[in-house]
């Protein structure tokens, strides 16, 4: 549907000869505080492919903020903002495709969301061409709530959701319900959000030793998320029940209609090099 979408803009823009967009891409993060979030939660191998995508390969943003806070704290959504604002300012894009990653969706969409919190928040919105969002925690994870519990998910899980921080207070499944039907667009039942959330769902976990796709990304982080797939769906990235991930905006699809051998991506992997994801979210671009 958003090809057709996108075919029907260029037509229009070609019967009226405006074709001039100057496109740029965002690589938001998930939960999590980051100063270098190129190589320690993306890894260059996926943001330099993706890159590729771009006819001016300096218009690309990593961003780098304090997802540990609530998404519409100063350190999160105010972080985020800003770093958006001045990339579009100082570099003229007018096609800005934000690629997100877990609870960088929620932060995004808080935004998409808020038009009137923070004046910068419309300059941003009028210059997206869409969100892809991948893995996205729209509605929380039952995983946030055995963290604040303090059960065996505080240790096994600390590399990945951080330790009691007010992100995962968030993800709790009750709070996000909560701002999803009160300060977030996008949910069933809510008003659409002002421009396309497009997500990828992630729907399983492979961990097994002697099958070498079970190393992308790290063996032992997909080991630990099998292990926690336990306590989700049997539709999950072993973080996030696929529920959760296509919670909000629109599905653009299933990790095994699109991947490289049809292969699942686990939480981990969908921030990885792993089974041309890279290749596909260039692709889009």
């Amino acid at each position: 549907m958003r090809r057709t979408l996108s075919l029907a803009a260029l037509l229009c823009a070609l019967t009226w000869g405006v074709v001039s967009a100057n496109t740029g891409v965002a690589l938001v993060h998930g939960t999590g505080q980051q100063s270098d979030a190129y190589n320690d939660y993306w890894k260059s191998g996926f943001v330099e492919s993706v890159r590729q995508g771009l006819s001016n390969s300096s218009n690309l943003l990593v961003v780098n903020c304090n997802f540990e806070k609530y998404m519409w704290d100063d350190a999160a959504a105010g972080c985020l903002t800003g770093q958006l604002h001045n990339f579009i300012t100082s570099k003229n894009i007018d096609d800005l495709v934000v690629i997100t990653h877990s609870n960088g969706g929620n932060v995004m969409r808080w935004i998409l969301s808020n038009p009137t919190w923070d004046s910068r928040y419309p300059t941003i919105i009028n210059n997206i061409r869409w969100v892809n969002a991948v893995a996205a925690s729209s509605k929380g994870t039952p995983l946030a709530d055995a963290v604040m519990q303090g059960n065996v998910f505080e240790q096994s899980l600390g590399w990945l959701l951080g330790y009691k921080s007010d992100a995962v207070r968030q993800q709790q499944v009750s709070w996000m319900e909560y701002y999803n039907g009160s300060w977030l667009l996008g949910t069933s039942g809510r008003p659409a959000l002002p421009t396309g959330f497009w997500n990828i769902v992630g729907t399983d976990v492979e961990s097994a030793i002697w099958d070498s796709d079970s190393y992308c990304g790290g063996y032992l982080e997909n080991v630990g998320l099998e292990t926690t797939q336990n306590w989700l769906n049997s539709c999950s990235d072993g973080f996030l029940n696929c529920s959760s991930q296509n919670g909000a905006g629109t599905l653009w699809f299933n990790d095994t209609d699109r991947t490289r051998g049809d292969e699942p991506l686990s939480h981990n992997q969908s921030r990885r090099q792993c089974f041309n994801l890279d290749v596909i979210l260039r692709n889009d671009l």
